[in-house]
């Protein structure tokens, strides 16, 4: 088969099952102060509705890409259940490669289970110990997406860094709770091949703060030059409802609003972001004009059910640009 592609994850393909909850369901309640969900111990409760999906941060962005026209594939551990045989056929239909696809019989499927409650979601994710023993050989790829991966997520990390050294590949970066949890020396020498950072405000801030370089700013902007010390060549902070920000390799920053959309549930947007960012690079364009294809990518996908529901088709994305 033909191993050349415009952009390779490498992270996690999951099954995601829905439970949508109607904001009146007297079964549910919503402490708006501490952030707490809450439902009765021993109670029966209704959901207006159950999906079973595809999620996976690496998966997300491996179909968003393949969607806006490029040619993308997937490196991730399965099972060999009827879960992980749905995965398989999903990314087929997307058009994504599955020839990278580690299927290991000793380990299930990860399935995470997600509460779509008031527009927002609270996520159940098994934690499962994975080898990631993948195989980078003959790859010939123009940008990797590294994204989270499990406990043995080290050796995987230390790969892709020697590999992007060694064939010259862009890197595109976007860690983990995991990574970001462990002493940052684990995760400084992937740093210094990463040629776009993709983190949200929170994780920034944690990454800034683990270095002794915190800002006490409440500007995202002001985090951007403090990263890029770090060693990646461009960085893409994002903050939800704010929008996002972005520093170039010539420092040169960029900034975007949010693209307002009836939000029903969103999981998926920082990555459905990603891949917007990602194709625009990919085909050509400038940071300015990548940011606004993100937006515009989140921005579907938080009308649907689901992180792949919504991602835009490049014909839906040039009719929403013309808006």
């Amino acid at each position: 088969m033909d191993s050349s592609f415009d952009l390779v994850t490498i992270g996690n393909a999951t099954i995601d099952l829905f439970l949508s909850i109607q904001d009146t369901n007297r079964h549910f309640h919503l402490n708006e102060e501490t952030q707490e969900l809450c439902v009765r111990y021993g109670d029966k409760a209704l959901v207006e509705k159950v999906e079973l999906l595809l999620g996976g941060n690496a998966s997300n962005v491996a179909v968003g890409v393949s969607r806006l026209g490029f040619k993308s594939a997937i490196l991730a551990e399965i099972g060999t259940d009827e879960f992980s045989q749905k995965i398989v056929n999903n990314l087929k239909n997307e058009g994504v490669s599955d020839f990278f696809l580690k299927r290991n019989e000793k380990t299930p499927s990860l399935i995470s289970v997600i509460i779509n409650f008031k527009v927002d979601r609270t996520i159940f994710v098994e934690d499962i110990e994975m080898e990631h023993n993948f195989d980078l050989n003959n790859l010939n790829v123009k940008w990797i997406y590294l994204t989270s991966l499990g406990k043995k997520w080290k050796d995987t990390y230390k790969q892709v860094t020697e590999f992007c050294k060694r064939e010259n590949a862009k890197l595109a970066f976007n860690p983990g709770i995991l990574q970001l949890d462990d002493d940052f020396s684990k995760i400084s020498q992937t740093f210094q091949v990463t040629d776009a950072l993709f983190v949200n405000k929170e994780e920034a801030r944690s990454i800034l703060t683990a270095n002794g370089k915190a800002t006490s700013s409440v500007n995202i902007e002001d985090s951007l030059l403090p990263l890029k010390s770090l060693g990646p060549k461009a960085i893409v902070i994002t903050d939800g409802k704010n929008g996002s920000c972005s520093i170039n390799e010539q420092d040169k920053v960029f900034s975007c609003g949010i693209i307002e959309s009836q939000a029903i549930e969103r999981t998926g947007a920082g990555d459905s972001y990603a891949a917007g960012f990602l194709s625009a690079i990919l085909a050509g364009l400038d940071f300015s004009t990548a940011m606004v294809w993100g937006a515009r990518n989140a921005s579907s996908v938080v009308t649907r059910v689901g992180a792949q529901t919504g991602l835009l088709t490049r014909k839906k994305l040039e009719e929403k640009l013309k808006e």
